[in-house]
């Protein structure tokens, strides 16, 4: 039955924590994936050292963001949940895949212009060839679908031409992956800066998923709202984007309707509205935040889960690496 189902792979970095925004936005849907699609999960600690890391904390948000993955519902029975740097295929394909890579191809890659801009003092060879790493990545897996939001668009567009030009030299080695737009969730937007959405870059109007309730209801109490008195609570991005953003999150963590919150809240102010938000939004993180607390703490659990993962992920890397290594002319190990 599981090979009948195709197969999606999706990679995130861990650079630091989750929050509202990725939660409601995303992670709250992949969890019903597993019924339809054989999933793969990986934290992408590899792609994080184009900039300079601390180590203890890469070690340590590696760790924290599997945790949260897991409590956020991706059941490591049912996802293969692995850390990229536990599998050694990534890096040998990425190789591979980087001497059938054109350099022009590279150099328009709008995230290494970004990337160079912010870190002028660090710009490396991996910041340039990563797309090279991340076409390993997805190739390795064979999967059908690749999970993308826009600013990804790119990445998986240089690695249908990597496939088209590899398979076009050595005959059908790769499965050409589809970029998969995934169900939206709700689009979250910063509590200070409703006009933009929710971004740790804005720490005090982000809410993270691992933060305390207190600090999480002090947030939404000083979230952005407007001046309206006369009908304060009513959903109209265009004028009252602040108020339209906390209806959105209300929404989302507790099914209501518009309709509906608007005559929860009729006649009411904003000294009435603000904290309900916050308290609806700390009582649906707190068994999230609970549970990652917990497995966090059991490093055996976390350690099986993620070895578990890497050997599942690397027999199906193997595979693929294998067929590519005879294809190009290596001798067989």
């Amino acid at each position: 039955m599981e090979d009948q189902k195709r197969r999606m792979l999706s990679g995130v970095q861990p650079s630091g924590d989750l929050h509202l925004g990725n939660y409601l936005g995303a992670i709250k849907n992949w969890a019903d994936r597993a019924e339809e699609f054989d999933c793969y999960y990986f934290m992408a600690d590899m792609h994080t050292i184009t900039v300079r890391q601390t180590p203890a904390d890469l070690r340590r948000r590696t760790l924290e963001q599997l945790a949260q993955y897991i409590a956020c519902g991706l059941d490591p029975e049912k996802n293969t949940l692995f850390i990229q740097s536990h599998v050694h295929q990534h890096a040998e394909l990425g190789w591979v895949l980087g001497c059938y890579t054109m350099f022009g191809e590279l150099s328009r890659m709008t995230q290494f212009k970004d990337k160079s801009a912010k870190h002028k003092e660090n710009i490396n060879g991996g910041l340039f060839t990563y797309p090279s790493l991340m076409a390993a990545d997805i190739l390795l897996y064979q999967p059908d679908l690749v999970p993308v939001g826009e600013d990804q668009k790119q990445h998986v567009e240089l690695t249908r031409n990597i496939v088209q030009r590899f398979n076009g030299i050595y005959g059908d080695v790769f499965k050409m992956p589809e970029p998969f737009i995934p169900k939206a969730g709700a689009r979250i937007m910063g509590l200070t800066t409703p006009e933009s959405k929710m971004s740790k870059s804005v720490p005090e109007g982000c809410v993270f998923l691992m933060e305390k309730p207190e600090d999480i209801a002090r947030k939404f109490k000083r979230a952005v709202t407007d001046s309206d008195t006369e009908n304060p609570v009513r959903y109209d991005p265009a004028h009252k984007p602040g108020v339209a953003n906390l209806m959105n999150i209300y929404a989302a963590v507790t099914g209501k309707t518009f309709d509906e919150i608007e005559a929860e809240f009729a006649g009411q102010g904003y000294g009435k509205f603000k904290p309900a938000v916050g308290d609806a939004v700390v009582e649906t993180l707190r068994p999230i935040r609970e549970e990652a607390a917990r497995i966090l703490a059991d490093k055996a659990y976390l350690e099986s889960v993620y070895k578990a993962g890497a050997e599942k992920a690397g027999y199906a890397a193997e595979k693929t690496l294998r067929k590519v290594y005879k294809k190009i002319g290596f001798v067989a190990r």
